[in-house]
């Protein structure tokens, strides 16, 4: 796929150093963005590339398929909802995710 930009660049990952729901986070301001939409939020930010592992990059718009509610009070409540998606989809890369997803509602 062609991106808007580099996903190990300083706009995506900042040279492989930062993975999966981090990208995604760091495209928020705490203090700016909430109440967030996240229609509105997929509308600039969708093509955008999430490098999830060393293997595989997604866009913002694949993960957020998966997140609910349409709109997030806080950047708590965005990043539970991110984070469960991105588990309960095989999103999240690291050891042990899978337990996570039943046993800790968020």
């Amino acid at each position: 796929m062609d991106w808007p930009h580099d996903p190990d660049g300083e706009e995506g990952s900042e040279g492989r150093r930062k993975y999966g729901h981090a990208v995604i986070a760091k495209k928020v301001d705490e203090e700016e963005d909430f109440p967030l939409d996240r229609d509105e939020f997929v509308e600039e930010y969708g093509d955008h590339p999430v490098r999830l592992d060393y293997e595989r990059v997604v866009s913002v718009e694949e993960i957020f398929e998966h997140v609910e509610p349409d709109e997030f009070e806080d950047f708590v409540a965005f990043h539970k909802a991110v984070g469960r998606a991105m588990r309960e989809n095989d999103y999240w890369f690291y050891e042990g995710a899978e337990q996570f997803v039943d046993a800790n509602e968020a």
